[in-house]
């Protein structure tokens, strides 16, 4: 008698209308070492061409929400490492963390 692990299909792949593709994750969700990433993978098919214009303008406009988010965790990052000191003089200084 045939046991039932050896009856079972295996499961399938998520179809393409299910599977989550990188544009659909918001890039604000997404890490600065992620957005980097998916933006560098955007520049490329850009710059190789062959990609029909609705499909070029769509890359565009995911390059420029991802290139924006690796802009805000970099000003984020700096802000984190300078402090506003306030001198003697009553004036506000920007010292840089080390």
């Amino acid at each position: 008698m045939p046991s039932k692990s050896s009856t079972r299909r295996p499961e399938s792949p998520p179809s393409p209308a299910t599977a989550a593709t990188p544009a659909e994750v918001p890039a604000a969700s997404l890490s600065f070492e992620e957005a980097l990433r998916e933006y560098e993978e955007v520049v490329a098919k850009l710059e190789t061409g062959g990609v029909p214009l609705e499909v070029s303008l769509a890359l565009w406009k995911r390059g420029e929400e991802l290139k924006g988010r690796c802009e805000q965790v970099l000003r984020e990052a700096e802000l984190t490492l300078q402090t506003l000191l306030l001198t003697d003089e009553g004036e506000l200084e920007l010292e840089e963390s080390e």
